[in-house]
């Protein structure tokens, strides 16, 4: 036998540390138990999380001891004051550490003694600190992981970090919730580091109940409250106005009493917002006579909470907001702070400069909505407002860190704007980012693909994910990404386990994979049948009108006569009937009971992606004019009815080949929520409707409309809208059509920038199209920006189309 020499040994070890720190390796805590020196009420559930999430995962029952093994094999669970009560090499390795902050935890490796540490700098900090554990933990059958180099120490950046679970009809899934599936959805959320979870009271602007709730509103946000308070997690309760009279004695008074059964059913609440409209608009004098009043029956039985409010009116003037800040600015003790969130006129930055340096701002973003929404997706193809909808499964994870990072600096944190499980992942990156706004996107997706997916879905479950917000980039037709998108999901699918396969939040990626994938084909295939329709039509003066246009609409009934990718519908309607049995989504209105606009883009998968529906209503009307003649003028109209004429200009603002002209202001990394640019809006609108659930072709007073009237250009409130021209001829006289749809129905005014009037305040809404002269003084240096401003109050101006037309 041969023995190391002293030189040789050392030599020896230093390879052996060498490999150690290139290769990484694992500690086995599959036999590990658990010791705390801290007391169980300072504890919490702690240990109960730790406990069930590694034995769903594992099958691992992880014992708790009442003394720390000599032999290591330990999960130590501590308060970091507590640090003292642990042997040396504990408090050495905790003690490494920089030092943490309110909430803040360590967990830390110790090879050693194969074991690991968790320390909260207080109970909160510990329940994070288990969470941590549990995302970065390699769990399989019988087995239970963690590295050998692990070493965090971290803080929350920001103090308020939750989302709103309101268990009302008008949410996707919420109301399907049992009391159980709210626990491990909170739960869930505290892992990723949530601190606050807001409830609705019992009487909102929805219905009282629905055919999926199985306890009553009353008892269940009792519940919601008790189980926050089990995790030590913050209670917030959005509470609108609903009442019809806040000033008259007796109405007050029934208000009051509708807040003192609540609140004092409600065994922990820490806050209460009310949002000054949508719903209960109310004048701020009257707004803040009436919060001092609910804030004495809050105090009552919760004597620390605050009331929040927002500045969110539709139709806001100047002086509104004069008295509200006037009102906020004079720190009551019962007032907790000012809330921005969707339909805050003021940008947060204009807001935390009017606002006293004391008064703390919490951001409330909507989280959930696709378009009509306080960050609708940038530039989002019309094809996925159609089918998708308002309320689709909705996976932004890079897009919410954008706008996350945009603004956080103006807040102590936020509480998402929730209304189901659609936007699922968009709540777990929120929550990543108001910890750590430095926190990588795709650090947060593989945690959330290895704790809910499994070990081995860690990178391509993160990675499809990414996929799917991918998908609606850019515009449909042209993103063959899409049906790679579908690919990934498919390749997982083939060696997914049925345990997998039953998991609602990757049958939610599935779905929208296989609804992507059909809608893009179905796209192209009915893209191409409208072309074959136009050139039938084109034969019009040769074959006659009649035939002509009973040739095109055959091309265009094959559409759904004759449809594709069958298997891929199926597997879409499959999936929905899934994920209502097991989370209550309501995808469907008919078989799951969803509210319209409510997540339920499945009635849409089958909404025509050309201008078939228009095009068919014409030749209705052009087959009973009287002549041929006649016919054939109107075909050709039809035909040509973007035609701006020999030396003219024609735009569809909802293109991207025409948003050019639309003058940007601010980019959208720096303006996502467009206070201060021109944003995409959606929907024609109808006389007498401020909302449709859907976007399709049918507006002002039902008739059908070209598809081009889907999509506009827009600013929100009085932000003007600015549209340049350039390369006009200095010698022509122009004038313009225009096309005013979409949502609003504004009073507007268009001017151009030498500052000549092209049309004084016209109500929109009423009729699609106008007419007007445009001064020659104004195109005389061969270039003109025209600007439309609406008057104050009004909720935004809409341009959809320009001809340009040269005189």
């Amino acid at each position: 036998m041969r023995f190391l020499t002293p030189l040789r040994f050392s030599i020896l070890l230093l390879l052996i540390l060498q490999v150690r720190v290139a290769f990484p390796q694992s500690i086995d805590l599959s036999k590990s138990q658990i010791f705390s020196p801290t007391d169980k009420s300072v504890l919490l559930r702690s240990i109960e999380v730790l406990q069930n999430e590694v034995g769903k995962r594992t099958g691992i029952s992880l014992s708790i001891v009442k003394k720390l093994p000599k032999n290591g094999q330990v999960i130590v669970i501590a308060l970091e004051s507590e640090l003292g009560k642990l042997p040396e090499q504990y408090r050495i390795a905790v003690s490494a550490l920089p030092d943490t902050k309110s909430e803040g935890f360590k967990l830390v490796s110790v090879p050693a003694l194969r074991s690991v540490i968790i320390t909260g700098k207080d109970a909160r900090g510990i329940l994070y600190g288990v969470g941590r554990m549990l995302r970065k933990a390699e769990m399989t059958p019988g087995k239970l992981l963690i590295s050998d180099r692990l070493a965090v120490t971290t803080s929350p950046r920001y103090p308020m970090r939750g989302h709103q679970l309101g268990y009302r009809p008008k949410t996707n899934a919420y109301d399907a919730f049992t009391v159980a599936a709210f626990d491990q959805y909170i739960r869930e959320l505290a892992l990723f580091g949530a601190n606050t979870i807001e409830i609705l009271p019992p009487r909102t602007d929805d219905d009282a109940t629905s055919r999926h709730m199985k306890t009553p509103a009353p008892q269940m946000i009792v519940e919601q409250s008790r189980i926050c308070k089990s995790y030590g997690l913050d209670v917030s309760i959005w509470y609108p106005n609903m009442g019809k009279n806040y000033v008259h004695p007796d109405s007050i008074a029934k208000e009051l009493a509708e807040r003192d059964q609540v609140f004092a059913s409600l065994p922990k609440l820490d806050g209460v917002f009310v949002p000054a409209g949508d719903p209960g608009e109310l004048e701020p004098d009257v707004l803040f006579a009436w919060l001092e009043k609910e804030a004495i029956v809050l105090q009552k039985y919760h004597p620390k909470a605050k009331i929040w409010v927002s500045p969110q009116v539709f139709r806001p003037t100047q002086k509104w907001f004069d008295a509200f800040f006037n009102h906020a600015n004079k720190e009551y003790p019962w007032f907790g702070g000012v809330v921005f969130g969707p339909w805050v006129k003021i940008p947060v930055q204009k807001i935390r400069e009017m606002l006293k340096a004391s008064i703390p701002i919490r951001h409330y973003p909507d989280i959930t909505h696709n378009y009509a929404a306080q960050y609708p997706v940038p530039h989002w193809d019309l094809t996925w407002a159609m089918t998708l909808g308002r309320e689709s499964i909705n996976p932004r994870p890079f897009d919410e860190k954008a706008i996350h990072n945009a603004l956080d600096q103006y807040g102590i944190g936020s509480v998402s704007y929730s209304e189901g499980t659609n936007d699922d992942v968009n709540k777990f990156v929120w929550s990543d980012q108001d910890w750590d706004p430095e926190m990588p996107v795709m650090e947060t997706l593989r945690d959330y693909s290895r704790l809910f997916f499994g070990l081995e879905y860690r990178e391509t479950a993160a990675q499809a994910i990414v996929d799917l917000e991918k998908n609606w980039r850019g515009e449909v037709i042209t993103n063959d990404g899409i049906d790679i998108t579908l690919r990934q999901w498919q390749m997982m699918e083939k060696t997914a386990p049925l345990k997998l396969l039953q998991n609602p939040r990757f049958q939610m990626g599935q779905i929208r994979a296989y609804f992507d994938a059909y809608t893009h084909q179905r796209l192209i295939y009915e893209t191409e049948l409208e072309q074959q329709a136009r050139r039938a039509l084109v034969s019009a003066s040769k074959n006659g009108a009649v035939k002509a246009m009973r040739e095109a609409a055959s091309v265009l009934e094959k559409a759904w006569k004759e449809p594709i990718l069958t298997d891929y519908q199926q597997n879409c309607h499959d999936l929905a009937d899934s994920l209502f049995k097991s989370i209550g989504a309501q995808l469907t209105m008919k078989k799951h009971g969803a509210m319209s606009g409510r997540g339920n883009f499945m009635d849409l998968i089958n909404m025509p992606l050309n201008d078939a529906p228009y095009l068919l209503d014409q030749f209705k009307r052009i087959e009973k004019l009287g002549s041929e003649a006649e016919m054939l003028r109107e075909l050709y109209q039809t035909l040509h009815r973007t035609d701006p004429g020999p030396g003219g200009f024609y735009d569809h603002f909802g293109d991207p080949e025409s948003w050019y002209r639309v003058v940007p202001n601010l980019s959208w990394e720096e303006d996502p929520g467009s206070l201060q640019s021109p944003r995409i809006g959606f929907g024609v609108g109808l006389v007498g409707e401020e909302w449709v659930d859907e976007i399709q072709a049918t507006g002002f007073k039902g008739q059908i409309t070209p598809r081009a009237w889907m999509k506009q250009a827009k600013t929100l409130y009085d932000q003007p809208l600015r549209i340049h021209y350039n390369n006009l001829d200095p010698q022509a006289t122009y004038r313009i059509r225009i096309s005013y749809t979409g949502r609003f129905r504004s009073r507007m005014k268009m001017t151009t920038d030498d500052g000549q009037t092209i049309h004084d305040f016209i109500q929109t809404g009423e009729q699609p199209t106008f007419e007007f002269n445009i001064p020659k003084a104004a195109t005389a240096d061969s270039k003109v920006t025209f600007e439309w401003t609406c008057g104050e109050g009004e909720r935004g101006s809409q341009v959809t189309e320009i001809w340009l037309m040269k005189q």
